[in-house]
């Protein structure tokens, strides 16, 4: 594997990968023309809940070669000089400073027709932009054929990134059981950012996304779906990082977990 170490800050035991948007998108460029280079991590508070309440999910974060500070809260739970590395950016920089490497590109997760309206507008976007497939997955897990279809066309694809649009935590673990069979260089599980440049769903406005209150923009967009996930795991998330931050209660960091 073709990937060099990066530091990691624990939040709630997870270690966090202490890096910019940039540095970010540097290292995921420099994979373009290996292989089996792991997978990649947007951390959330909600990804942190599930990890808490869930050892074996909490390894797959800990396991991954990068598990960036996706939302603002674990941005300022980092060191100095820590950026948020928010899915929707990382995947535009990607694909904008890729072209120029010649950096392949294949889709896979959203619901139906969403990963091809991906395809179309990064390509008005990103001209010259290589998206060599896509595939649109059930929802449910693969059954042993689907799954040998998948390698197949991703054998025939040979994409540098596999961006993977299931949600947390589907699509973490998805990464953690598929990637060492596919032959991709590097898996990058972005969530929503295939339904947000897809077209699909409205994005925050960028003000709301740095202040780190997108998540009432999103509850306020998809009260039904995201009210339980919000109302209760951000009021947790603030009791247990003060309790780490104070010394009230230790969340220990596996140092043989990490990636």
């Amino acid at each position: 594997m073709n990937r060099p170490s990066v530091p990691r800050y624990n939040v709630l035991g997870v270690g966090v990968s202490a890096l910019t948007l940039t540095q970010t998108r540097d290292l995921v460029l420099g994979v373009r023309g290996t292989r089996h280079n792991g997978y990649v991590c947007l951390a959330t508070v909600h990804g942190l809940d599930e990890a808490r309440r869930d050892p074996a999910f909490r390894r797959i974060l800990n396991e991954s070669w990068l598990t960036t500070p996706d939302g603002m809260p674990l941005v300022w739970l980092g060191p100095h000089g820590v950026e948020r590395v928010y899915g929707p950016d990382l995947m535009l920089a990607v694909c904008d400073a890729g072209r120029a490497r010649g950096l392949r590109h294949y889709f896979y997760g959203g619901a139906p027709n969403v990963a091809e309206a991906l395809r179309e507008s990064l390509g008005r976007r990103f001209p010259g932009l290589q998206v060599t497939g896509t595939y649109t997955p059930p929802y449910r897990p693969l059954e042993h054929g689907e799954v040998a279809a998948l390698r197949a066309d991703i054998a025939r694809a040979q994409p540098d990134i596999l961006w993977v649009g299931l949600g947390t935590p589907k699509q973490e673990r998805f990464m953690a059981e598929h990637w060492p069979t596919l032959d991709a260089g590097l898996l990058i599980g972005v969530g929503a950012a295939f339904d947000f440049h897809s077209g699909c769903v409205r994005q925050a406005p960028r003000w709301i996304q740095r202040s780190g209150f997108e998540w009432l923009f999103r509850l306020c967009m998809e009260p039904r779906r995201l009210g339980p996930r919000y109302l209760k795991t951000n009021p947790v998330f603030v009791l247990r990082a003060l309790a780490q931050l104070t010394g009230l209660k230790k969340y220990p960091l596996d140092k043989n977990d990490l990636g």
